[in-house]
C-alpha cells in the first residue's frame, strides 16, 4: 500500500471536515477514517474557540524582545508596511488559488499544532504590542497572515479580518500625534473592516442565512464606541480622520440591516456587489 497516498487522502479529507465545521460547503462523502478525523476536528475547534491560557514570563518576553530587536537592527529586518511606501492595506492570497487548496490539504493535520504554536509563541508575544515604526511590526503582521492562511471558511476569515481591524484601532491609539502613522493605521483598519464585512455579508447572501451577520453587528457595537473614544482629545485632523472611519461603520450598519431584511423577505439576497459585499434587493411593500 502506498502510505504517502493514504496520508494525502487522510489530509485532504481532514481539510474537507475542517471546512464543513467552519461553515464551508458540505461534500456529502464519507471515508473509513472519518470517525477518527471527526475527533481531531472537535479538538481543533475547541482550541480555536477556547484556547488554553498561556502566560509568558515577563522577563522572558523582555529578553526575547531585546534579542529580536537587536537581530532585526543588525540584519536590516522589519521595515513596516505602509510606512516605507510598501502596500499594506491589501492582503492578497499568499498562494495561487490552485495551490492554496492543495497546501491547506497537505498541512491540515498540522493546523491544531500550528494554531497552538502561534498562540503561545514567544515571538508572537514579543511582537503583540508593536506599532508601525517598530522593528517587530512586520513580524506581527506576518503572524496575522499566517492565521489567515490556516483558516479555510469565509466566515472564519471574515471574523479574523474584523479582529485585525480591532487591533489596528488599538495601534492608532498609540500613534496619536504622529499624523502619518495615525492615518496609515486607520487606512489599514478600514481595509480590514471592508474585507471582513465583504466575506461575512457574502456568506449570508450565498446561504440566505443572516447568522453570519451577527458577527458584523457585534463588531459594530464595540468598534463604534472605540473609534468615538479615539477622537476624544485628538487633534482636529485626527478627529476628521476618525469620522471617516465612523462613516464607514454607519454604511456597514445600513448594509447589514438591508441584507437581513432582504433575506427575511425571501427575495434573492443580492442584485450585485460592491466594497461591502452583496447589494441587497429591496423588499416589496
Amino acid at each position: 500500500m502506498d502510505s504517502t497516498l493514504f496520508s494525502r487522502r487522510r489530509a485532504e479529507r481532514f481539510a474537507q471536515l475542517l471546512d464543513e465545521a467552519n461553515g464551508g460547503r458540505r461534500h456529502h462523502v464519507r471515508s473509513r477514517a472519518d470517525d477518527e478525523l471527526v475527533r481531531l476536528v472537535a479538538v481543533g475547534r475547541r482550541f480555536s474557540t477556547d484556547p488554553p491560557p498561556a502566560e509568558v514570563d515577563p522577563d522572558f518576553r523582555t529578553g526575547l524582545r531585546a534579542m529580536l530587536l537587536a537581530t532585526a537592527e543588525r540584519e536590516g529586518i522589519g521595515a513596516p508596511a505602509g510606512v516605507t511606501g510598501q502596500p499594506s492595506t491589501g492582503r492578497g492570497p499568499l498562494l495561487p488559488a490552485a495551490t492554496a487548496r492543495r497546501a491547506r490539504a497537505r498541512g491540515a493535520i498540522l493546523v491544531g499544532i500550528a494554531a497552538g504554536a502561534v498562540a503561545v509563541s514567544g515571538i508572537s508575544a514579543a511582537s503583540e504590542n508593536a506599532v508601525p515604526g517598530d522593528a517587530l511590526y512586520g513580524m506581527k503582521r506576518g503572524t496575522e497572515r499566517a492565521q489567515l492562511a490556516l483558516t479555510s471558511s469565509d466566515v472564519s476569515r471574515g471574523q479574523l479580518f474584523l479582529g485585525f481591524a480591532r487591533t489596528r484601532l488599538g495601534e492608532a491609539a498609540e500613534l496619536r500625534g504622529d499624523a502619518v502613522g495615525f492615518d496609515t493605521v486607520l487606512d489599514d483598519m478600514d481595509a480590514d473592516t471592508r474585507q471582513g464585512v465583504r466575506l461575512l455579508t457574502g456568506a449570508a447572501a450565498q446561504r440566505s442565512d443572516p447568522a453570519a451577520l451577527d458577527a458584523v453587528d457585534t463588531f459594530l457595537d464595540g468598534q463604534r464606541r472605540a473609534v468615538g473614544a479615539l477622537a476624544d482629545g485628538a487633534s482636529r485632523a485626527e478627529r476628521d480622520r476618525a469620522r471617516r472611519s465612523l462613516a464607514l461603520l454607519d454604511a456597514i450598519d445600513r448594509r447589514a440591516a438591508a441584507l437581513r431584511a432582504a433575506i427575511a423577505c425571501g427575495l434573492p439576497a443580492s442584485t450585485g456587489s460592491d466594497a461591502l459585499g452583496p447589494t441587497p434587493a429591496g423588499c416589496p411593500r
